[in-house]
């Protein structure tokens, strides 16, 4: 089939129909097929006027990202576009459903826009690192003011319909058929005999729009000084609007070109492309389908239980948020209005959607609520005893095919499944804190978990807004088992010779908003210093200051001294004097350490446990680790995660560095993995997941 194909109307409108799914994107053969049609028309006599429209739902999801970075193959897009915009007959967009990125850059360069109420447009290649690249910095601003056009562009989000008419982005919204509406703009354009090009436009470019403009701009290139696209698109927007539209083009396909290449811009596509593999399960085929979920039940309506009942209500799914007592359970409603409502009041949500989400949650007390589920999603204390305790009342109580999930972060998903006669229910749905807000989910696979229970987790955390990726059973999974080696680098730093601040301010200097002290002072430091003295593990600073009724923020001291309640510690001398003679009493010379020499202390280790991970098959690719990270941790997505960054770093180098680090603390596991060894003598991570 033509990924482009043309049909002409007695009343002499070309319409040029894209058929490449299930995105259209702009590839190669549907620019050429493109170009080939409009040629066409532009030669056909009985042609008056053309419209471009697409099949499916999709109008054109954006350039084909996989030719990035490959040699070009002709036409260009921004060839196609000029040729679109210089058309010597009418061209009108009909946008069916999403047009981003350069979806929205041809509908920009046609002459009009006519969008289906569904359809939403975009441009969001900052999130991938670049700038559009084919006119989009140049004819938005044109068509709706450099202020607004930046503002859509920096923030990447697609508007609807309604808001792209109120801009002056689309020119009609159809209610009925979209391609008859858009072919009935077209031959009113041609029977006028003129028509507007959005490149042509100066209009709004007022002197109020460029200052709105210009303070925008510095905001962002403020905020995001990691990431260059910001100032190429704030650069490129303000050639336009100084030197006009020849030379705006020729900077923004100049700086995208340069962008392309930037180590940033590949991290960020990295993530792109990862996200998207992370849905794909090895093994599990198309064929095995999702189990219907209408109803859900959640156990336990503290912090964590009660986000997780606000996201299936956010979805539309009726929940029973469960409790043993009563005065729990209010406790745990109040708290579910309290977010609604401080969301309410940031503006964030509206008082009719807060009701209606509050309006899918109903609180019970007692497990039998749980009995006509769908879904039960467990959120009890991270406690063995305790989740076996309910996993056994569920076994008994829920309906046959229910899918049992807990909530655990660190215990044993097959243990805990074992409690039951229905193992091959049991899943683990690990949500991070804030649940209502965090969008990673790690779906924990047991050894007995049937494929439709894993399709349906994943369908699940879909229609919740949940990024998920699916994981193995061992202590911490993925992202838990990772941060443990850096805490344990981070106790080690400790004791060698750095201080608090030393270490969390090269970590803030690497990308991450907070380091790990002023994070566990945050946390409170009592959650670890339990957890250790249950497991025998140790982390003697933490255990030191726990000890004396030093928890972080909530009891004024840990890691830093909160004066008067304050978020934000200072600096404890006598923390620092507590660190000092742990040292002494080890027998270790303290010294200092450069803050490259933190990173690589921190970093090191957790790539070698991500291989570690790699090869037992508790993740499936290094990209998956690399979701977890940037997406549950606040790993700097600009990085592309902990084992994209290990590539840049170099294999061979992490590996001499992590050999070096084992023999001078004298601890085996800091070995390199097996396979980081191997790859480090030639390969790549990125290689072995496309194996």
């Amino acid at each position: 089939m033509d990924p482009v194909r043309t049909e002409i109307s007695a009343a002499g409108v070309a319409t040029l129909t894209i058929a490449n799914p299930p995105v259209n994107a702009l590839g190669a053969a549907v620019r050429a097929g493109l170009l080939s049609g409009l040629t066409a028309a532009l030669a056909n006599a009985d042609v008056r006027a053309i419209v471009i429209a697409a099949e499916g739902k999709v109008f054109v999801a954006g350039a084909d990202i996989s030719e990035f970075g490959k040699p070009p193959v002709p036409p260009s897009l921004p060839d196609v576009l000029s040729a679109v915009e210089g058309s010597a007959k009418p061209v009108v967009a009909a946008i069916n459903g999403l047009a981003l990125g350069g979806g929205l850059e041809l509908a920009l360069a046609c002459h009009a826009r006519v969008a289906a109420p569904a359809a939403r447009l975009g441009l969001p290649e900052i999130k991938l690192g670049i700038i559009p690249g084919a006119g989009g910095t140049q004819r938005l601003p044109r068509l709706v003011g450099a202020a607004p056009a930046f503002a859509m562009m920096a923030g990447g989000e697609p508007v609807s319909a309604e808001k792209a008419r109120a801009m002056g982005l689309v020119d009609d919204i159809a209610d009925g058929d979209l391609v008859a509406t858009a072919a009935t703009q077209a031959l009113r354009l041609a029977e006028a005999g003129t028509w507007p090009r959005s490149g042509a436009a100066e209009s709004k470019f007022s002197a109020e729009d460029r200052a709105a403009f210009e303070t925008a701009a510095s905001d962002a290139i403020r905020k995001s000084p990691r990431m260059p696209n910001v100032a190429a698109l704030a650069h490129a927007v303000r050639v336009g609007l100084e030197k006009g539209l020849a030379e705006g083009l020729a900077a923004e396909r100049a700086a995208f070109l340069e962008l392309v290449k930037d180590p940033t811009s590949k991290a960020l596509r990295h993530l792109f492309f990862a996200e998207r593999e992370a849905a794909r399960v090895p093994g599990i085929g198309k064929e095995v389908k999702a189990r219907p979920v209408a109803s859900a039940a959640v156990i336990g309506a503290g912090t964590m239980g009660g986000g997780i009942a606000m996201c299936f209500a956010q979805a539309g799914i009726p929940v029973t948020l469960i409790e043993v007592k009563e005065e729990a359970l209010s406790a745990g409603l109040a708290r579910i209005r309290s977010n609604y409502e401080t969301s309410v009041k940031r503006g964030s949500l509206t008082s009719e959607k807060m009701e209606r989400h509050l309006g899918f949650i109903t609180g019970r007390v007692g497990l039998e609520a749980a009995a006509e589920a769908d879904i039960v999603v467990e959120a009890a204390f991270e406690d063995m005893g305790v989740k076996a305790e309910i996993f056994g009342a569920l076994d008994r109580l829920a309906k046959p095919g229910a899918i049992l999930a807990t909530n655990t972060s660190y215990l044993d998903v097959n243990a805990i499944a074992e409690t039951t006669k229905r193992p091959q229910d049991v899943v683990g749905l690990h949500f991070f804190s804030p649940a209502n807000v965090m969008r990673l989910l790690e779906i924990v696979r047991g050894a007995k978990t049937a494929p439709d229970v894993l399709v349906t987790s994943l369908d699940l955390a879909r229609k919740i807004g949940k990024l998920p990726v699916v994981v193995g059973v061992c202590y911490g999974f993925v992202g838990n088992r990772m941060l443990a080696k850096r805490t344990q680098a981070a106790e080690r730093l400790l004791l060698a010779g750095a201080m608090p601040h030393e270490v969390d301010d090269a970590v803030t200097d690497f990308g991450f908003r907070m380091g790990p002290f002023a994070m566990s002072d945050l946390a409170g430091l009592d959650i670890g210093w339990r957890a250790r003295k249950a497991t025998g593990a140790k982390a003697p600073v933490a255990d030191a200051l726990a000890e004396q009724g030093f928890f972080g923020q909530k009891t004024g001291r840990g890691f830093y001294r909160y004066p008067e309640g304050a978020r934000k510690g200072e600096r404890d001398p006598d923390t620092e004097a507590l660190i000092t003679r742990l040292s002494d009493e080890r027998g270790i010379t303290r010294r200092s350490f450069s803050r490259e020499e933190i990173i690589a202390r921190l970093m090191y280790p957790m790539v070698n446990e991500g291989a570690k991970i790699l090869e037992e098959g508790i993740a499936s690719r290094s990209s998956d680790v690399d979701v977890v990270w940037v997406n549950g941790y606040n790993w700097p997505n600009f990085t592309g995660g902990p084992m994209h960054w290990a590539e840049g770093v170099g294999l061979a180098r992490i590996v001499e560095a992590l050999d070096a680090l084992a023999a001078e603390t004298g601890d085996d596991s800091l070995k390199p993995a097996a396979l980081l060894r191997r790859l480090a003598q030639g390969g790549s991570f990125a290689d072995k997941d496309a194996a």
